[in-house]
């Protein structure tokens, strides 16, 4: 009974060695100073000895409060460039947005989806090359849905005369920009996933390729046309969460680390801290509010 009793004695002892063995994760940051000018060398001083340290400097891409962010109220900005030629000049090229086409590249499926026409945001050739379509928001055509893909067409259409036009897409761009202003390009020309859907007059179509898209029209003998041609869906409300700097880990020391802030603004720099062992795992929290001027 004793015996029983001395091994029960010690395992508690272990135990608590165990538990007391886990390194404290808190820290306290201190700098020199509350404001600097861009281009300083920021040096913040570490009280503490975390095994981990993981640095958010508080600027767009890097803010703590943003680390698990799925989901954002992004836009998507487009622009591309036109040229039209060849016969009397129509205004037969359209822009459409869908925020509910089903990505199934059919004249059946593009017809049941409900396509809005938002030609009158952007500006056509009306001959000149590499006419600019200035920017074009997306924002107010997204799906409610934060996990929607939102879709674009140019819709060419003529009728049976002498000489149809001929359009061409020179150049298109689609950028998303966070609420925060981030802006992350997600398609150019050539890696917008684009499919060409005919209505009518299959012969005369849409002409894909990395550096253009082009509508060659039709002679005298061709009848009406109708083609359409779709990029692939744009999740924009997608959010790439923010992303810290590990400063440290269980194998290295850090008593101080320097920062250089590039643009002016007020920056919550976080230090997330955090110790690990078998028996468990503390965590702890760090901030300094630094101040930049020009």
């Amino acid at each position: 009974m004793k015996i029983s009793m001395m091994y029960l004695m010690l395992a508690v002892l272990c135990a608590s060695c165990m538990k007391e063995d886990i390194a404290s994760a808190d820290m306290e940051v201190r700098t020199n100073a509350s404001s600097y000018r861009v281009g300083d060398t920021v040096v913040f001083r570490f009280e503490g000895t975390p095994d981990n340290i993981v640095f958010y400097s508080g600027e767009n891409g890097h803010n703590y409060a943003l680390k698990d962010r799925l989901y954002a109220d992004n836009d998507l900005l487009v622009d591309f460039k036109t040229l039209v030629q060849w016969g009397v000049i129509y205004d037969n090229l359209k822009l459409l947005v869908s925020n509910n086409f089903s990505g199934i590249y059919t004249k059946e499926e593009v017809d049941k989806a409900a396509w809005t026409d938002i030609s009158d945001k952007a500006v056509f050739s009306t001959g000149q090359d590499n006419t600019p379509s200035g920017t074009v928001s997306l924002k107010s055509y997204l799906s409610p849905v934060d996990t929607g893909s939102i879709y674009l067409a140019f819709r060419y259409t003529d009728f049976q005369k002498p000489q149809q036009n001929r359009w061409v897409i020179r150049s298109f761009n689609a950028v998303k920009v966070s609420p925060e202003g981030v802006q992350t390009n997600v398609a150019t020309i050539s890696n917008a996933g684009w499919n060409a859907v005919s209505f009518l007059n299959d012969s005369k179509g849409w002409t894909i390729s990395t550096t253009q898209l082009l509508m060659y029209g039709g002679v005298a003998s061709d009848t009406d046309n109708d083609d359409w041609v779709i990029t692939k869906g744009f999740k924009v409300k997608e959010s790439i969460a923010d992303k810290g700097i590990a400063l440290k880990n269980i194998s290295s020391n850090l008593r101080e680390y320097s920062y250089v802030y590039k643009t002016p603004g007020v920056y919550k720099a976080v230090f997330e801290t955090s110790s690990d062992w078998y028996s468990g795992r503390k965590v702890g929290y760090a901030e300094v509010i630094i101040t930049i001027t020009p």
